[in-house]
């Protein structure tokens, strides 16, 4: 008889049958040690667990610029997206390892632990780390992701005398069990995950706001104006841009909550509850808030009313005195529970402006995204040099002797908000119909206030527009301008003028280091009205221009 060889063409489908096993093998431990991993969390604390600690670690380490395009392109999801691209990798890793694992089980488990070791490291040298238990989730994670992949490898495999089919159903049947094993323990940690939550939840719905001693005046008829598209004057909760670096929000629960003030020129170091601060005297203002990485025209900005205590009566009580009345710091740097640190100028915290240690936004308790339950504003400095969330403690230094957070990574250190107008409506690249349109959109100069706006056509004047009626100088200001428009293509440019009589600067820069700079544009094109005939409500005369 003569024997004829197999074809290799089913030795090479049984072989990649073999690799793609092998591949969810690795997934399947990755997804237990994950979930492991969770389990352990609970124990510990949410920010320790691998992903959100290895994302903040690429926050940590992102350039600048990285930071400001992801802003730019995926906006409040930026977060999201990061945490995705996180897991993704950790997928194709398992995916690899899993792959490597029947040929090269000691390399292949070597590569489990380094993913443990990075996990580790990364949660115990985030800055809100206080304790070696945040690199338990990665490193129990990581052993229990070896253990399950050397046992599912092992039945993949099988031994010399085991048939391909049999081994490969004993696979199967080992990666159901895996899966079903991890799928349990997910959903248990992430039950045991919102058992711990719920004391910081029940505390914030428990919680009763205190009436303001000092109310906040009415928002004066006429300062929303009425047309369609404008911004709301009062921004709800819902609506309010966040912009920070936590990967998980901070969940507190306020009636564990402390603030300590400490560190140079503190008579008396002092430490204080919700309560206290609650016993103080209260009050209430209407502030404007920015980020320093809103382009110009951009969406994060928004005005709301804050409820709480002057931070200057807290520092006067500890005995901080600003540097202009010869006290040795000329920083403030807050510390937030996540590790974040924000250094303002002391003299500007001091300066009988509303800077608030706020418990309270638009007539509820501060939602945990917007710093529950207590953050720090201080009007006319953007964000990242005064609003710091999730407060823990403000030490006072010198700008000499700390850089906070952001001014290693190029940001300036302090940072004054710019003047700067928004158009709200209409829409770039929009189609209105000729005859009388509404310009509009709002414009701010914290704690110098808005004097004046006008609006170009393409290349013709700057023509005034109407200002919606003044709250305070820490409000953004609402504006609208009745251009009578003629068919066609157009530009329309605002221009912003504050209380001290500078005009919004021309000159166009990027958020960095300290804010951006120019002028909102639009590029609209006008329709014509049906038939061709004048628009209702057009006047003859110049138009287009924006000539009177």
């Amino acid at each position: 008889m003569t024997f004829t060889p197999a074809s290799p063409g089913p030795a090479r489908a049984q072989a990649r049958a073999d690799r793609l096993l092998a591949a969810l093998g690795g997934l399947l431990a990755g997804f237990g040690g994950l979930a492991v991993a969770a389990l352990v969390t609970v124990a510990v604390r949410p920010e320790a667990a691998p992903v959100p600690a290895v994302g903040g670690v690429v926050v940590d380490h992102t350039p600048a610029g990285v930071k400001e395009w992801a802003i730019r392109t995926f906006g409040e999801s930026d977060k999201a997206v990061l945490q995705t691209g996180v897991l993704l990798l950790l997928v194709l890793l398992a995916a690899g390892l899993g792959v490597l694992a029947p040929r090269h089980r000691a390399a292949a488990l070597a590569g489990v632990g380094v993913l443990g070791v990075v996990g580790a490291l990364a949660a115990v040298t985030r800055p809100d780390s206080e304790s070696w238990t945040d690199a338990l989730p990665s490193l129990v994670g990581a052993a229990t992701a070896a253990a399950l992949l050397q046992f599912l490898i092992r039945r993949l495999v099988g031994t010399p005398t085991t048939a391909p089919a049999q081994a490969r159903r004993r696979f199967l049947a080992a990666g159901a069990g895996t899966f079903v094993g991890a799928l349990g323990a997910t959903l248990l940690a992430r039950s045991a995950g919102a058992d711990r939550s719920t004391n910081a939840t029940a505390s914030r719905n428990a919680l009763r706001l205190p009436r303001p001693a000092s109310p906040a005046p009415a928002v004066p008829p006429g300062a929303q104006l009425p047309v369609d598209g404008i911004s709301a004057f009062v921004t709800p909760n819902r609506d309010f841009y966040r912009v920070d670096t936590a990967l998980v929000v901070p969940r507190i629960d306020a009636d564990r909550w402390t603030l300590r003030i400490h560190g140079q020129g503190v008579a008396r170091e002092l430490t204080v509850t919700l309560r206290d601060l609650f016993r103080r005297e209260v009050v209430e203002r209407d502030i404007t808030l920015n980020c320093v990485s809103n382009e110009v025209g951009g969406p994060y900005v928004g005005n709301a009313r804050w409820l709480g205590v002057r931070l200057a009566d807290l520092l006067r009580e500890a005995g901080v005195r600003p540097p202009s009345a010869g006290g040795p710091a000329d920083q403030l740097v807050a510390r937030s529970v996540d590790g974040m640190t924000i250094g303002s100028p002391v003299e500007t915290v001091m300066d009988g402006r509303d800077a608030l240690l706020a418990f309270g936004m638009n007539g509820e308790p501060l939602p945990f995204a917007h710093g529950f339950p207590v953050r720090m504003l201080v009007p006319g400095l953007y964000g990242y040099v005064s609003a710091c969330k999730w407060i823990s403690s403000l030490e006072l230094t010198t700008f000499a002797a700390y850089d906070a957070y952001w001014v290693p990574r190029g940001w300036s250190a302090q940072a004054p908000v710019k003047t700067q107008s928004r158009i709200d409506t209409p829409k770039d690249l929009g189609r209105p119909k000729a005859g009388t349109v509404a310009v509009a959109g709002v414009a701010w100069a914290q704690h110098r206030g808005i004097a004046r706006v006008q609006v170009r056509v393409d290349d013709g004047p700057w023509e005034d527009a109407e200002l919606g009626a003044q709250d305070s100088r820490d409000i953004w200001r609402e504006w609208v301008y009745r251009w009578r428009a003629e068919p066609g293509r157009h530009t329309l440019t605002a221009r912003a003028t504050d209380g001290t009589g500078a005009a919004q600067t021309e000159r166009r820069a990027g958020t960095m280091p300290d804010g951006a700079t120019g002028l909102h544009s639009v590029t609209v094109t006008v329709e014509a009205a049906p038939g061709g005939a004048p628009a209702r409500g057009a006047r003859p005369g110049p138009s287009s221009t924006g000539r009177r």
